[in-house]
């Protein structure tokens, strides 16, 4: 009889550890998840950038709209375009913040319309791209404006010239210009530089038999804010003063009102 409850007893030695082992592994590969996990989320959102939850800068939006009475949709699709609603993004060329503009534009803008220091600030960096695309809006007209906002305005006077728009700024146009639907066109477009470039969905700049990108017609109602029209205005004509500003003289254009 003790001769066989040996063996048991020592398969019963036995086992005890391997049950502590087992128990062990357990907690180690639930310790190893817990560990693993949290570091590998942060790289899965940087790398799958989403467009901004709707809402989280309706407030920032609807100021900016109102103060330079522009449709909420364009301002929220160029964000989206631009940054993807990434606050701290910089491109390359040094292009700041959910609304991407450059250190030039930015030190301008801020000026003029009294914000703060920081181009990263959500808040004032939306107020400076809507002022932006306000005064390229009041400049050529919409929906030429998208073209001008991604390329720069020497680049878009330019293309109105004969030169081609860049690629990215094709797609860049289509992207914001489906974004906004209708509210990016006007009545006094042409399907004649959409047909030169190609493009598919819509026609994206207004035809001027002038040649004049500030022909009236094709241009949408302005601001009838005083405190902005009247920003709006020095700041066009401060920027064609300068070789360096935002935007080229063009001997065919219209001068500004």
């Amino acid at each position: 009889m003790s001769a066989r409850r040996r063996p048991a007893g020592q398969a019963g030695t036995h086992a005890l550890p391997r049950a502590i082992w087992r128990s062990a592994l357990i907690l180690l590969g639930g310790l190893c998840i817990t560990c693993v996990v949290p570091a590998a989320a942060p790289a899965q959102s940087s790398s799958a950038v989403m467009p901004p939850a709707r809402g989280r800068y309706d407030t920032h939006i609807a100021e900016a709209a109102k103060r330079f009475r522009l449709p909420p949709t364009w301002i929220r699709a160029v964000l989206g375009a631009e940054s993807a609603g990434d606050e701290r993004a910089t491109s390359r060329k040094g292009a700041m913040g959910l609304m991407q503009i450059v250190p030039n534009t930015w030190s301008d803008l801020r000026v003029r319309y009294h914000l703060g220091a920081d181009p990263y600030d959500p808040h004032d960096n939306i107020i400076a791209g809507s002022a932006y695309i306000r005064e390229l809006v009041d400049h050529y007209g919409s929906p030429g404006w998208i073209a001008a906002y991604n390329a720069g305005p020497r680049r878009y006077e330019a293309s109105l010239q004969g030169r081609r728009l860049p690629r990215e700024t094709l797609a860049y146009v289509a992207i914001v210009a489906s974004a906004i639907g209708n509210a990016g066109t006007t009545k006094a477009n042409s399907p004649a530089l959409f047909e030169r470039y190609g493009w598919k969905h819509a026609p994206l700049f207004a035809a001027q038999s002038s040649g004049s990108p500030g022909d009236r017609s094709t241009q949408p109602e302005r601001s009838r804010d005083d405190t902005s029209k009247a920003a709006t205005r020095r700041g066009l004509a401060d920027a064609a003063r300068r070789s360096n500003g935002l935007f080229v003289p063009n001997a065919n254009k219209k001068s500004v009102p």
